[in-house]
């Protein structure tokens, strides 16, 4: 069994409701929920953080470094294109994630097409929507099998 952490960061505690027609009706509860049930099927512990506030999510990556998580699923909104401290506290965790994007970047403005963690993610899900989180979770249960 391992221990499998989901951070979300700012504004996905609005998803269902802020802008539906880019990031669909289904809220952040519906997708931890989800997962959480797809890790206790695969076996593992699921754990997740939403937060707005940046350090949050670092003071988090900080903690994973010591608490024996395994693998990440993250998706750190808006500072996906800003944060290179986040990049660093990331890095500095030395596990292994799968960036998710509800959205897909590359159909929206300019500055969305550049992400400071694609290039240090094992893989990228982008673009389709609430079920991105699952497929990546579902990548992340065969990543650790093997």
């Amino acid at each position: 069994m391992a221990s499998i952490l989901a951070l979300h960061g700012p504004n996905l505690n609005l998803l269902g409701s802020r802008e539906p027609h880019i990031y669909g009706t289904d809220t952040l509860d519906d997708i931890n929920q989800r997962l959480s049930t797809q890790c206790a099927e695969a076996g593992h512990e699921f754990s997740y953080l939403q937060s707005n506030a940046e350090s949050d999510l670092i003071e988090r990556l900080h903690a994973a470094r010591k608490d024996g998580t395994a693998f990440m699923i993250v998706n750190f909104g808006g500072l996906t294109h800003t944060s290179i401290a986040l990049r660093d506290a990331i890095l500095a965790a030395e596990i292994p994630f799968i960036e998710v994007h509800l959205s897909n970047l590359f159909t929206r403005e300019e500055f969305r097409h550049k992400s400071y963690f694609s290039d240090i993610a094992v893989g990228c899900v982008i673009g389709l929507g609430a079920q991105g989180y699952e497929l990546a979770l579902q990548a992340a249960c065969r990543k650790l099998a093997n």
